[in-house]
């Protein structure tokens, strides 16, 4: 679908009743992934922005929460930031990664901090950006299945750049920037429902 489209779409979507009530999803959790063409980056950022807002003037409460944004705060609050930053120049590359691993840990770190984020505070809709940023210290697979065990109480919606695959068998395959494939995904309760194909 063409960038410009997406909005208007989305937002059809996103603030209807059916849907955030989140009728129509049987035993399978409340996550929709919205693919997207890696190039685009920046305007998906921006446009989930205005959607955020669109929504929220409009009665929906949603938040948006980006990723990386989140390893940050997630650094900032361990005070690991500033002196990662001050010594960039002079750390091996190798060290950058691994301490951005750490911090993006789902088990640890990052996954407790997203489902704080989200929360349980009357909040309708959660929009997600960020998926590319954090890679390859952290896949969108592993965030699926470990945001399945927390119960989600409303619509979570990732904006994903690449491609998701669903299998007529069940399984499905998410491909980061069209090219790098996930580990297949056999677990029901682990696939999100691909907004591409949603219908109201």
């Amino acid at each position: 679908m063409h960038l410009n489209e997406l909005p208007e779409r989305l937002f059809k979507i996103l603030s209807h009743p059916s849907f955030l009530a989140m009728k129509g999803l049987a035993n399978e959790v409340p996550i929709f992934i919205q693919t997207y063409e890696p190039a685009r980056e920046d305007d998906i950022r921006r446009m989930v922005e205005s959607l955020a807002i669109r929504l929220r003037n409009t009665g929906t409460t949603a938040k948006s929460l980006d990723l990386f944004n989140l390893v940050l705060e997630e650094m900032e609050e361990h005070h690991v930031l500033e002196d990662l930053l001050r010594d960039e120049v002079s750390s091996q590359k190798a060290d950058i990664l691994e301490t951005l691993q750490n911090y993006s840990d789902p088990k640890t770190h990052l996954i407790p901090r997203l489902i704080r984020a989200i929360g349980d505070d009357g909040t309708q809709l959660t929009l997600i950006t960020g998926p590319g940023r954090i890679f390859p210290f952290l896949r969108t697979h592993t965030i699926l299945e470990s945001l399945q065990p927390a119960m989600l109480r409303h619509p979570v919606v990732i904006f994903f750049p690449g491609e998701y695959v669903q299998e007529p068998t069940g399984g499905s395959h998410l491909r980061l920037f069209g090219s790098i494939p996930s580990p297949r995904i056999n677990n029901p309760y682990y696939r999100a429902t691909n907004l591409d194909h949603y219908r109201l």
